[in-house]
């Protein structure tokens, strides 16, 4: 890990009291607004080197998740449904008209269970380097997902992730707290398999070639939405219906693909195309 997560770019930084949390969120540019959300441990400064990008045509709305970044924790477990409902208030509380959502890894699964819990709320949407079931990835991860806890504050310490975490948090004590509460929720088995079956709202699925579950896996994904079915046809009949997109990223891991320029060209051609 040699990404430094720190950013240049700087935002104008403001706090809505929204769902029982004080979520602090930065919006830089102008444009179509999309809402960003960032990974495990981060917060919205990781996508410092594709901002100018993802900005040249969008209003970027970077929420820090519960317990991340700027935004304390609260009394309550760290769940994707439960920041899923904060990031669907911010949306209504910030009074917009169904901005697009992007999000990697922990903020991916959030973008996708906002998507599916409040559709109302979502234009479009990217999930990026999240899985949808718990046992696709791999075996080896759950050994390493199950050190993840306070225990594991010392060890942290030359990780990028915990120096953003004491130069930003409100509470810079509260990371083996927030080890913990990330260790608890990636224990617990989930599968939003079915639940993606009905998913409403033109969707890009994105992945490393070498992310934390295998190329396999987006792939079903993909499927589940009506993806890789047939072919797609001289005036693309044959693809998705519901305006989905599948996009597997060459040369990255799970640990780089947030800042690649592969990502923001990829997001961009997806949500500045037209509507199908």
């Amino acid at each position: 890990m040699t990404t430094a997560w720190t950013s240049e770019a700087k935002g104008i930084g403001q706090y809505a009291d929204v769902n029982g949390i004080n979520l602090y969120y930065e919006t830089h540019g102008s444009g179509r607004p999309l809402i960003l959300l960032h990974g495990g441990l981060g917060s919205g400064e990781m996508f410092g080197p594709i901002l100018p990008a993802l900005t040249a045509n969008h209003q970027v709305i970077a929420p820090d998740l519960q317990g991340h970044g700027r935004t304390a924790d609260v009394d309550r477990p760290l769940s994707i449904e439960t920041m899923a409902d904060d990031i669907a208030a911010l949306i209504k509380h910030l009074g917009l008209e169904k901005p697009d959502v992007m999000g990697y890894s922990l903020g991916g699964g959030v973008a996708l269970v906002t998507a599916l819990r409040h559709p109302e709320v979502v234009g479009r949407l990217i999930v990026v380097s999240a899985h949808i079931r718990r046992n696709a990835i791999y075996p080896e991860m759950f050994a390493q997902q199950a050190q993840v806890g306070p225990d594991a504050v010392e060890f942290m310490k030359d990780t990028p992730m915990y120096q953003l975490y004491q130069r930003v948090a409100p509470r810079p004590e509260d990371f083996g707290r927030l080890l913990g509460k990330i260790g608890d929720s990636m224990a617990k088995d989930f599968d939003f398999t079915e639940e993606v079956r009905g998913l409403k709202v033109p969707t890009l699925i994105v992945a490393a070639d070498a992310d934390m579950a295998p190329p396999s896996h987006y792939v079903e994904f993909f499927a589940l939405l009506d993806g890789g079915q047939r072919d797609g046809g001289w005036m693309a009949e044959g693809r998705p219906k519901g305006g989905h997109a599948l996009a597997i990223l060459p040369g990255l891991t799970h640990y780089n693909i947030f800042a690649s320029p592969l990502l923001a060209a990829v997001a961009t051609s997806f949500l500045d195309a037209p509507q199908a």
